[in-house]
């Protein structure tokens, strides 16, 4: 993990707490990093996350899908046929 501790330094426990803290707080995200800023009294926390993976949804034939596995024959041969519009030359000016 890349930690930075920037206007100070602090005690290893103290770090560890910190650490700890942010697993405690988002315990479904894996920290990648920790930005520490000492400001007197106060301190400032930025944790630094993992990209989620994500899955592209589409509309397709009135459902919302990621893909077209659970598509039947007869889905996927609308899919298949569907005619794709676009725009041609733009728009025009009024």
């Amino acid at each position: 993990m890349d930690i930075k501790v920037t206007g100070g330094q602090i005690k290893e426990a103290e770090l560890q707490a910190y650490i700890d803290h942010g697993k405690e707080q988002y315990p479904d995200r894996v920290i990648e990093g920790l930005d520490i800023e000492l400001d007197g009294e106060y301190v400032n926390l930025h944790y630094r996350f993992q990209p989620e993976p994500f899955e592209r949804i589409r509309r397709i034939t009135g459902y919302l899908v990621g893909t077209l596995d659970h598509f039947n024959d007869a889905k996927k041969a609308e899919v298949r046929d569907r005619v794709k519009h676009g725009l041609e030359g733009g728009f025009e000016k009024i």
